[in-house]
């Protein structure tokens, strides 16, 4: 046995289900030693759309990700699904072939290491024979505790070495549950008890307190705390995007925060007295350019990682702790004193939340003309119609306000907002890799056009896979986020905007049902591929209206 195969072996019992990648030479062995010992194998028809499979499918709830490509190209084409994954801490395992040390004129030879630490992902590398699984426990270690992207290079002259060591990765591996490892949040932390204090302090003297919980909150599972927190000192609930969800169900959730915040929820959080960042990076996103902190209003931060806190702004009070941990730890300071007050939280409050707390819930005039469908039409006609459990995936663009907001997603693990990099064309890939991660939802892909045509060739892979996505294709036959940016400022529009395309028939030609929509009636037989049997994806290319910008773009570009 080889270098090669035991790392494949030793992985595949360590318990990851599923790896994504496509397979060259300098792979093909550790894929193989994978699937022979029982992990499934997605082949990709691109790089850049398994790793953002991968990195989709670790935040669905799959556990660890694991992609596999080629030395040199292969890991090229994935820089961008890694960078994502990088910038959200996602916890994925990269496997990458590597140039021998000796081969100093292949063509293949690049700064393995160095591409990696650019992202901000953490390289590795298999570094001989007697160390190759304690090189492989460290990388997978590393990924899952700390919550990294790791790349992990296998120099192909040490891949091809004997390897006659233990075949168990016996240095501290990470545990794994069931079968498939589970990302660890990072050691739990409470603040000291001075700076315990005082957060108990600004939350018992908060008139109008408001907390912000983000990926930090989601990843600690604090949903549950910080609702009991938040109904003893009075406090709303917001979230940022990549956290929607956490607090469904509760009748002071603002919803989203920042440039999807609905006008109620912008008013709101404007007027809190003290805003609390749970896990949350408090960023110009969040906070629409400081827009949303109104004046006087003191900022709290909390985070387990010391160089989150104050980045994006001053904060009054930073803590460094787990935000379901230390929302445990000020309500049991709370009640230590006996302190209880209703804050925020007013029948009135409640009642405007109710009523104006959803977008689809407000009054638009409707733009659609029976070419072009209002995407707000459209998105309040799919969530008509959808089951209620389901995965939204949406890519980046113009767009991407409308299926964010305008459709509902039962709970936090609902919505898989791959926008760490604000990269077009990952929304597809995130969609299969969060159907495969979580087969009990149906899982809805939200694209633009312009995203669409750079991943479609992955509809093959959806198709091949027989998975049951709806793909939704807000179709302006444009870069609208760059129309509605330079165009109001005279510049030529022909470099971002482009005659029709049948995306439709594109889609069937990958093995897709598919329609063309240009008015809610014609959705119709939606309904018909949603009664079953689901065996293949279901594109719908949705001719939109692209007279304004999305209300979102709008806030976004708005002058300061």
């Amino acid at each position: 046995m080889n270098v090669a195969r035991a790392v494949g072996r030793a992985l595949a019992r360590l318990g990851p289900q599923t790896v994504f990648g496509v397979v060259g030479s300098g792979n093909s062995e550790v894929t193989n030693a994978l699937v022979e010992g029982g992990v499934r194998f997605v082949a990709a028809r691109h790089e850049g759309g398994a790793a953002t499979m991968a990195d989709a499918y670790a935040r669905a709830g799959g556990g660890l990700g694991v992609l596999s490509v080629h030395q040199g190209p292969g890991l090229t084409n994935a820089l961008t699904g890694i960078a994502e994954a990088a910038k959200s801490r996602t916890p994925l395992l990269v496997l990458t072939g590597e140039v021998a040390a000796s081969a100093v004129r292949s063509n293949f030879r690049i700064d393995q290491g160095a591409l990696a630490r650019a992202v901000g992902a953490v390289p590795e590398r298999i570094h001989s024979p007697e160390t190759a699984l304690s090189d492989l426990a460290r990388a997978c270690r590393t990924a899952v505790a700390a919550r990294r992207t790791v790349v992990l290079g296998l120099p192909l002259d040490v891949q091809a070495a004997p390897y006659d060591g233990p075949d168990e990765c016996v240095p501290q591996a990470p545990h794994a549950t069931g079968t498939a490892w589970q990302p660890a949040v990072p050691p739990l932390a409470v603040p000291p008890p001075a700076a315990l204090a005082r957060l108990a302090d600004a939350l018992a003297s908060a008139e109008r307190p408001v907390f912000l919980a983000g990926r930090g909150a989601r990843l600690s599972g604090a949903g549950v705390p910080l609702r009991t927190l938040a109904g003893r000192c009075g406090a709303l609930l917001a979230t940022s995007a990549v956290a929607r969800g956490l607090f469904r169900g509760d009748a002071f959730d603002l919803d989203v925060s920042g440039g999807f915040a609905t006008p109620v929820a912008a008013e709101l959080i404007r007027r809190a007295d003290l805003l609390v960042g749970w896990g949350c990076a408090l960023n110009d996103w969040t906070l629409r350019h400081g827009d949303l902190v109104g004046e006087g209003a003191r900022l709290v931060q909390v985070d387990v990682e010391a160089e989150a806190l104050g980045a994006h702004r001053p904060v009054d009070l930073s803590l460094i702790g787990d935000a379901a941990e230390t929302a445990l730890a000020a309500d049991a300071e709370l009640a230590r004193r006996g302190h209880r007050i209703r804050g925020y939280r007013t029948r009135a409050v409640a009642g405007r939340v109710a009523a104006e707390g959803r977008w689809r819930d407000l009054p638009f005039k409707d733009r659609s003309d029976g070419v072009r469908i209002d995407p707000r039409t459209l998105s309040v006609a799919l969530d008509d119609l959808l089951p209620a459990e389901r995965t939204v995936a949406v890519d980046s663009g113009n767009f991407m306000g409308y299926p964010t907001m305008y459709l509902d997603v039962p709970d936090v693990d609902g919505l898989v907002f791959t926008q760490g990099f604000q990269a077009i064309g990952l929304g597809l890939a995130t969609a299969v890799g969060a159907a495969l991660a979580r087969p009990d939802r149906l899982t809805v892909a939200a694209l633009g056009d312009g995203g669409a045509m750079m991943s479609a060739v992955e509809l093959d892979t959806a198709a091949r896979l027989g998975l049951g996505l709806l793909v939704v294709v807000y179709d302006d036959e444009a870069y609208g986020a760059e129309v509605h940016h330079f165009g109001p400022h005279g510049h030529p529009l022909d470099t971002v905007t482009f005659p029709p395309a049948d995306l439709a028939g594109v889609a069937r030609a990958y093995g897709c049902e598919a329609l063309a929509v240009r008015r809610v009636e014609d959705l119709e037989p939606v309904r018909d591929w949603l009664s079953g049997p689901r065996d293949r994806p279901m594109v719908v290319q949705a001719k939109v209206t692209s007279d304004h910008p999305s209300w979102w773009l709008a806030e976004a570009f708005r002058p300061r």
